[in-house]
Protein backbone atom coordinates (compact mmCIF):
# COMPACT_ATOMS: atom_id res chain seq x y z
CA UNK A 1 0.00 0.00 0.00
CA UNK A 2 1.41 3.39 -1.00
CA UNK A 3 1.82 6.07 1.67
CA UNK A 4 1.50 9.78 1.00
CA UNK A 5 4.75 11.45 2.10
CA UNK A 6 4.59 13.94 4.95
CA UNK A 7 5.11 17.56 3.88
CA UNK A 8 7.73 19.68 5.63
CA UNK A 9 6.67 23.01 7.07
CA UNK A 10 7.48 26.17 5.06
CA UNK A 11 10.68 28.01 5.87
CA UNK A 12 8.97 31.13 7.17
CA UNK A 13 7.18 29.01 9.76
CA UNK A 14 10.25 26.99 10.65
CA UNK A 15 12.27 30.14 11.28
CA UNK A 16 9.85 30.97 14.10
CA UNK A 17 11.13 27.96 16.03
CA UNK A 18 13.55 28.67 18.86
CA UNK A 19 15.53 25.41 18.77
CA UNK A 20 19.23 24.99 17.96
CA UNK A 21 18.61 24.36 14.27
CA UNK A 22 16.84 27.69 13.82
CA UNK A 23 18.69 29.94 16.26
CA UNK A 24 22.36 29.10 15.63
CA UNK A 25 22.63 30.98 12.32
CA UNK A 26 20.94 33.90 10.61
CA UNK A 27 18.09 33.72 8.13
CA UNK A 28 20.51 33.72 5.19
CA UNK A 29 21.74 30.23 6.17
CA UNK A 30 20.01 26.97 5.29
CA UNK A 31 20.51 24.83 8.44
CA UNK A 32 21.08 21.16 7.58
CA UNK A 33 23.41 20.30 10.44
CA UNK A 34 21.87 19.30 13.80
CA UNK A 35 19.49 16.32 13.87
CA UNK A 36 16.16 18.12 14.00
CA UNK A 37 13.48 17.59 11.37
CA UNK A 38 11.20 20.10 9.67
CA UNK A 39 7.83 18.38 9.96
CA UNK A 40 4.84 19.31 12.10
CA UNK A 41 4.50 17.01 15.10
CA UNK A 42 2.37 13.89 14.99
CA UNK A 43 -1.22 14.96 15.81
CA UNK A 44 -1.37 12.62 18.81
CA UNK A 45 1.67 14.37 20.30
CA UNK A 46 0.24 17.85 19.71
CA UNK A 47 -3.02 16.80 21.37
CA UNK A 48 -1.32 15.20 24.36
CA UNK A 49 0.98 18.15 25.03
CA UNK A 50 -1.82 20.67 24.46
CA UNK A 51 -3.98 18.89 27.01
CA UNK A 52 -1.09 18.84 29.51
CA UNK A 53 -0.50 22.58 29.12
CA UNK A 54 -4.21 23.34 29.42
CA UNK A 55 -4.36 21.32 32.64
CA UNK A 56 -1.19 22.84 34.05
CA UNK A 57 0.22 19.32 34.09
CA UNK A 58 3.78 20.57 34.49
CA UNK A 59 4.90 18.91 37.71
CA UNK A 60 7.24 16.06 38.48
CA UNK A 61 7.31 12.91 36.37
CA UNK A 62 5.43 10.07 38.11
CA UNK A 63 6.92 6.61 38.66
CA UNK A 64 4.83 5.16 35.83
CA UNK A 65 3.89 7.74 33.17
CA UNK A 66 2.86 4.96 30.78
CA UNK A 67 5.95 5.18 28.58
CA UNK A 68 7.29 1.70 29.35
CA UNK A 69 4.11 -0.05 28.26
CA UNK A 70 3.79 2.22 25.23
CA UNK A 71 7.31 1.40 24.09
CA UNK A 72 6.77 -2.33 24.56
CA UNK A 73 3.77 -2.12 22.26
CA UNK A 74 5.71 -0.08 19.70
CA UNK A 75 8.64 -2.52 19.71
CA UNK A 76 6.28 -5.44 19.15
CA UNK A 77 4.49 -3.72 16.26
CA UNK A 78 7.46 -2.20 14.50
CA UNK A 79 10.32 -4.62 15.25
CA UNK A 80 8.66 -7.88 16.26
CA UNK A 81 10.47 -7.56 19.58
CA UNK A 82 8.82 -8.59 22.84
CA UNK A 83 10.05 -6.20 25.53
CA UNK A 84 9.38 -7.04 29.16
CA UNK A 85 8.16 -3.77 30.72
CA UNK A 86 9.56 -4.83 34.09
CA UNK A 87 13.05 -4.67 32.59
CA UNK A 88 12.83 -1.01 31.48
CA UNK A 89 13.59 2.26 33.27
CA UNK A 90 13.44 5.84 32.02
CA UNK A 91 15.91 8.70 32.17
CA UNK A 92 16.55 12.11 30.64
CA UNK A 93 18.10 11.23 27.28
CA UNK A 94 20.02 8.50 25.51
CA UNK A 95 23.51 9.77 26.29
CA UNK A 96 22.65 10.13 29.98
CA UNK A 97 21.43 6.54 29.97
CA UNK A 98 24.64 5.42 28.30
CA UNK A 99 26.79 7.22 30.86
CA UNK A 100 24.89 5.85 33.85
CA UNK A 101 25.10 2.27 32.57
CA UNK A 102 28.80 2.65 31.73
CA UNK A 103 29.51 3.82 35.26
CA UNK A 104 28.16 0.53 36.57
CA UNK A 105 29.78 -1.88 34.11
CA UNK A 106 33.33 -0.53 33.73
CA UNK A 107 36.01 0.60 36.13
CA UNK A 108 37.82 3.95 35.95
CA UNK A 109 40.44 3.79 33.22
CA UNK A 110 38.84 0.85 31.40
CA UNK A 111 38.67 1.11 27.63
CA UNK A 112 35.37 1.30 25.75
CA UNK A 113 35.22 0.64 22.01
CA UNK A 114 33.50 3.12 19.70
CA UNK A 115 33.18 2.42 15.98
CA UNK A 116 34.22 5.54 14.10
CA UNK A 117 33.09 7.65 12.34
CA UNK A 118 30.45 8.00 15.01
CA UNK A 119 28.10 10.43 16.76
CA UNK A 120 30.41 13.01 18.41
CA UNK A 121 28.96 12.77 21.98
CA UNK A 122 30.25 9.18 22.11
CA UNK A 123 33.72 10.66 22.54
CA UNK A 124 32.49 12.67 25.53
CA UNK A 125 30.20 10.26 27.35
CA UNK A 126 32.86 7.55 27.71
CA UNK A 127 35.30 9.77 29.67
CA UNK A 128 32.34 11.22 31.58
CA UNK A 129 31.85 7.69 32.90
CA UNK A 130 35.54 7.50 33.85
CA UNK A 131 36.55 5.26 30.94
CA UNK A 132 38.83 5.72 27.92
CA UNK A 133 37.73 5.67 24.28
CA UNK A 134 39.21 2.99 22.05
CA UNK A 135 38.47 3.71 18.40
CA UNK A 136 37.81 0.78 16.09
CA UNK A 137 36.76 2.18 12.69
CA UNK A 138 33.94 0.71 10.67
CA UNK A 139 35.12 -1.42 7.78
CA UNK A 140 34.51 0.11 4.38
CA UNK A 141 33.62 -2.71 1.98
CA UNK A 142 33.61 -0.39 -1.03
CA UNK A 143 29.81 -0.42 -1.19
CA UNK A 144 28.84 -0.20 2.49
CA UNK A 145 30.14 0.11 6.04
CA UNK A 146 30.08 -2.68 8.58
CA UNK A 147 31.44 -3.50 12.02
CA UNK A 148 35.03 -4.75 11.86
CA UNK A 149 34.48 -7.80 14.03
CA UNK A 150 38.09 -8.96 13.85
CA UNK A 151 39.37 -5.58 15.02
CA UNK A 152 36.71 -5.46 17.75
CA UNK A 153 37.76 -8.91 18.92
CA UNK A 154 41.39 -7.75 19.02
CA UNK A 155 40.39 -4.73 21.10
CA UNK A 156 38.55 -6.96 23.59
CA UNK A 157 41.53 -9.31 23.67
CA UNK A 158 43.67 -6.28 24.47
CA UNK A 159 41.57 -5.43 27.50
CA UNK A 160 38.59 -3.34 26.34
CA UNK A 161 35.65 -3.97 28.66
CA UNK A 162 32.68 -2.68 26.65
CA UNK A 163 31.57 -1.48 23.26
CA UNK A 164 29.25 1.47 22.67
CA UNK A 165 27.28 0.45 19.60
CA UNK A 166 25.35 2.81 17.32
CA UNK A 167 22.48 0.76 15.87
CA UNK A 168 21.48 2.10 13.34
CA UNK A 169 24.77 3.88 12.88
CA UNK A 170 25.12 7.65 12.92
CA UNK A 171 26.42 9.17 10.59
CA UNK A 172 26.50 6.44 7.93
CA UNK A 173 22.90 5.26 8.36
CA UNK A 174 24.07 1.63 8.47
CA UNK A 175 21.60 -0.93 9.83
CA UNK A 176 23.68 -3.78 11.23
CA UNK A 177 22.46 -7.25 10.30
CA UNK A 178 21.15 -9.76 12.83
CA UNK A 179 24.08 -12.04 12.00
CA UNK A 180 26.62 -9.29 12.65
CA UNK A 181 25.00 -8.33 15.96
CA UNK A 182 24.85 -11.96 17.09
CA UNK A 183 28.53 -12.38 16.22
CA UNK A 184 29.38 -9.22 18.15
CA UNK A 185 27.50 -10.58 21.16
CA UNK A 186 29.44 -13.84 21.02
CA UNK A 187 32.74 -11.96 20.88
CA UNK A 188 31.82 -9.75 23.83
CA UNK A 189 30.62 -12.71 25.87
CA UNK A 190 33.87 -14.53 25.22
CA UNK A 191 35.77 -11.74 26.96
CA UNK A 192 33.25 -11.05 29.71
CA UNK A 193 32.50 -7.66 28.12
CA UNK A 194 29.22 -5.81 27.59
CA UNK A 195 27.49 -4.12 24.68
CA UNK A 196 25.56 -0.87 25.12
CA UNK A 197 23.45 -0.18 22.05
CA UNK A 198 22.21 3.33 21.20
CA UNK A 199 19.08 2.61 19.13
CA UNK A 200 17.67 6.12 18.87
CA UNK A 201 17.37 6.00 15.06
CA UNK A 202 15.72 2.56 14.94
CA UNK A 203 12.15 3.76 14.22
CA UNK A 204 13.50 5.47 11.08
CA UNK A 205 14.74 2.32 9.34
CA UNK A 206 13.82 2.48 5.66
CA UNK A 207 11.77 0.03 3.63
CA UNK A 208 14.74 -1.77 2.08
CA UNK A 209 16.40 -2.60 5.41
CA UNK A 210 15.39 -4.61 8.48
CA UNK A 211 16.28 -3.32 11.93
CA UNK A 212 17.31 -5.85 14.56
CA UNK A 213 17.28 -4.68 18.19
CA UNK A 214 20.58 -5.77 19.69
CA UNK A 215 18.90 -7.49 22.62
CA UNK A 216 16.81 -9.50 20.17
CA UNK A 217 19.72 -10.60 17.97
CA UNK A 218 20.41 -13.78 19.95
CA UNK A 219 20.15 -15.27 23.45
CA UNK A 220 23.75 -14.25 24.05
CA UNK A 221 22.99 -10.66 23.01
CA UNK A 222 20.10 -10.60 25.47
CA UNK A 223 22.52 -11.63 28.20
CA UNK A 224 25.41 -9.23 27.48
CA UNK A 225 23.54 -6.19 26.18
CA UNK A 226 21.84 -2.99 27.20
CA UNK A 227 19.75 -0.87 24.83
CA UNK A 228 19.01 2.82 25.23
CA UNK A 229 16.11 4.09 23.11
CA UNK A 230 13.98 7.19 22.66
CA UNK A 231 11.26 8.74 20.51
CA UNK A 232 13.30 11.91 20.22
CA UNK A 233 14.82 11.45 16.75
CA UNK A 234 11.90 9.80 14.97
CA UNK A 235 9.37 12.27 16.40
CA UNK A 236 11.60 15.36 16.82
CA UNK A 237 11.25 15.49 20.62
CA UNK A 238 14.87 16.02 21.70
CA UNK A 239 14.05 19.09 23.79
CA UNK A 240 11.50 17.23 25.92
CA UNK A 241 13.99 14.81 27.51
CA UNK A 242 12.87 11.21 27.79
CA UNK A 243 14.74 7.97 27.06
CA UNK A 244 14.45 4.34 28.10
CA UNK A 245 17.09 1.88 29.27
CA UNK A 246 16.07 -1.63 28.20
CA UNK A 247 17.46 -4.98 29.37
CA UNK A 248 16.60 -8.61 28.73
CA UNK A 249 18.41 -10.69 31.38
CA UNK A 250 18.46 -10.86 35.16
CA UNK A 251 22.03 -9.60 35.59
CA UNK A 252 21.69 -6.60 33.29
CA UNK A 253 18.24 -5.80 34.67
CA UNK A 254 19.75 -5.81 38.14
CA UNK A 255 22.35 -3.25 37.05
CA UNK A 256 19.70 -0.87 35.70
CA UNK A 257 17.38 -1.37 38.66
CA UNK A 258 20.24 -0.47 41.00
CA UNK A 259 20.72 2.94 39.39
CA UNK A 260 19.88 5.80 41.77
CA UNK A 261 16.29 7.04 41.76
CA UNK A 262 17.61 10.41 40.57
CA UNK A 263 18.50 8.87 37.21
CA UNK A 264 14.82 8.17 36.63
CA UNK A 265 13.68 11.46 38.17
CA UNK A 266 15.54 13.25 35.39
CA UNK A 267 12.92 12.09 32.87
CA UNK A 268 10.98 15.11 31.61
CA UNK A 269 7.22 14.90 32.16
CA UNK A 270 6.49 16.47 28.78
CA UNK A 271 9.00 14.05 27.25
CA UNK A 272 7.16 11.10 28.76
CA UNK A 273 3.74 12.43 27.74
CA UNK A 274 4.94 13.03 24.17
CA UNK A 275 6.67 9.66 23.95
CA UNK A 276 3.55 7.80 25.09
CA UNK A 277 1.67 9.48 22.24
CA UNK A 278 4.52 8.86 19.79
CA UNK A 279 4.74 5.16 20.57
CA UNK A 280 0.98 4.66 20.46
CA UNK A 281 -0.67 2.99 17.43
CA UNK A 282 -2.31 6.36 16.74
CA UNK A 283 1.05 7.75 15.56
CA UNK A 284 2.00 4.84 13.27
CA UNK A 285 0.48 6.43 10.16
CA UNK A 286 2.30 9.69 10.81
CA UNK A 287 5.60 7.82 11.21
CA UNK A 288 5.01 5.92 7.98
CA UNK A 289 4.29 9.20 6.17
CA UNK A 290 7.48 10.72 7.50
CA UNK A 291 9.44 7.66 6.41
CA UNK A 292 7.97 8.01 2.94
CA UNK A 293 9.15 11.63 2.80
CA UNK A 294 12.62 10.71 4.03
CA UNK A 295 12.81 7.85 1.56
CA UNK A 296 12.15 10.25 -1.29
CA UNK A 297 14.71 12.72 0.04
CA UNK A 298 17.50 10.17 0.47
CA UNK A 299 17.05 9.24 -3.19
CA UNK A 300 16.68 12.88 -4.27
CA UNK A 301 19.97 13.74 -2.58
CA UNK A 302 21.74 11.06 -4.63
CA UNK A 303 20.31 12.56 -7.83
CA UNK A 304 21.18 16.12 -6.81
CA UNK A 305 24.76 15.27 -5.95
CA UNK A 306 25.21 13.32 -9.18
CA UNK A 307 23.89 16.27 -11.19
CA UNK A 308 25.53 19.18 -9.37
CA UNK A 309 28.46 17.77 -7.35
CA UNK A 310 29.60 14.63 -9.17
CA UNK A 311 32.86 14.59 -7.21
CA UNK A 312 30.91 13.97 -3.99
CA UNK A 313 30.62 10.37 -2.80
CA UNK A 314 27.42 9.37 -1.04
CA UNK A 315 25.88 6.03 -0.11
CA UNK A 316 22.14 6.01 0.45
CA UNK A 317 21.57 5.29 4.16
CA UNK A 318 19.57 2.34 5.48
CA UNK A 319 17.99 4.44 8.24
CA UNK A 320 17.43 7.98 9.41
CA UNK A 321 17.56 11.41 7.82
CA UNK A 322 21.32 11.95 7.90
CA UNK A 323 23.64 11.60 4.92
CA UNK A 324 27.38 10.99 5.22
CA UNK A 325 29.05 12.61 2.22
CA UNK A 326 32.70 12.40 1.20
CA UNK A 327 33.90 15.68 -0.35
CA UNK A 328 37.64 14.98 -0.36
CA UNK A 329 37.83 15.03 -4.14
CA UNK A 330 36.68 18.65 -4.12
CA UNK A 331 39.91 19.71 -2.40
CA UNK A 332 38.17 21.72 0.32
CA UNK A 333 40.39 20.47 3.11
CA UNK A 334 39.79 18.37 6.19
CA UNK A 335 36.69 20.28 7.26
CA UNK A 336 34.75 21.30 4.12
CA UNK A 337 31.66 22.34 6.11
CA UNK A 338 33.56 25.48 7.15
CA UNK A 339 33.97 26.64 3.55
CA UNK A 340 30.40 25.63 2.70
CA UNK A 341 28.99 27.71 5.55
CA UNK A 342 31.16 30.71 4.70
CA UNK A 343 30.72 30.71 0.93
CA UNK A 344 27.39 28.94 0.30
CA UNK A 345 25.56 29.86 3.51
CA UNK A 346 24.57 26.25 4.12
CA UNK A 347 25.26 24.77 7.56
CA UNK A 348 26.31 21.12 7.55
CA UNK A 349 27.71 19.04 10.39
CA UNK A 350 31.51 19.05 10.66
CA UNK A 351 32.96 15.74 9.47
CA UNK A 352 36.08 15.66 11.70
CA UNK A 353 33.90 15.76 14.83
CA UNK A 354 32.93 12.16 14.02
CA UNK A 355 36.55 10.98 14.25
CA UNK A 356 39.62 10.86 12.03
CA UNK A 357 37.59 9.05 9.38
CA UNK A 358 35.47 12.19 9.05
CA UNK A 359 38.20 14.31 7.52
CA UNK A 360 36.98 15.71 4.22
CA UNK A 361 33.39 14.66 4.98
CA UNK A 362 30.16 16.42 5.92
CA UNK A 363 26.90 15.18 7.41
CA UNK A 364 23.76 16.50 5.71
CA UNK A 365 20.34 16.50 7.38
CA UNK A 366 17.75 15.73 4.70
CA UNK A 367 14.80 15.80 7.09
CA UNK A 368 13.52 18.88 5.28
CA UNK A 369 11.49 19.78 2.20
CA UNK A 370 12.76 18.71 -1.23
CA UNK A 371 12.91 22.40 -2.15
CA UNK A 372 15.29 23.21 0.71
CA UNK A 373 17.44 20.20 -0.15
CA UNK A 374 17.64 21.26 -3.80
CA UNK A 375 18.58 24.81 -2.92
CA UNK A 376 21.25 23.66 -0.47
CA UNK A 377 22.97 21.41 -3.00
CA UNK A 378 22.72 24.06 -5.72
CA UNK A 379 24.29 26.66 -3.41
CA UNK A 380 27.15 24.30 -2.65
CA UNK A 381 27.60 23.51 -6.33
CA UNK A 382 27.94 27.21 -7.11
CA UNK A 383 31.08 27.52 -4.98
CA UNK A 384 32.65 24.45 -6.59
CA UNK A 385 32.83 26.10 -10.01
Amino acid sequence: MSVTPLQALPLDQLRQRSSTKWRTYGDDVLPLFVAETDFAPAPAITAALGRAVALGDTGYTPPDPGIVTAYAGFAARRFGWEVDPSRVRTTCDVMMGVVEILRRVVEPGDRVIVTTPVYPPFFECVPEAGAVVERVPLRDTGTSWELDLLAIEAAFAGGARAILLCNPHNPTGTVHSRETLAALADIAAGFGAVVISDEIHAPLTHRDAAFTPFLNASPVAARVGYAVVSASKAFNLAGLKCALMVTAADETTGVVRALPAEVEWRTGLFGAIAAVAAFSPESDDWLDAQLAALDENRMLLADLLAAHLPAARYRIPDAGFLAWVDLRDLGWGDNPAVKILRDARVALHLGPLFGEEGRGHVRINFGCSPEVLREAVQRIAQISR
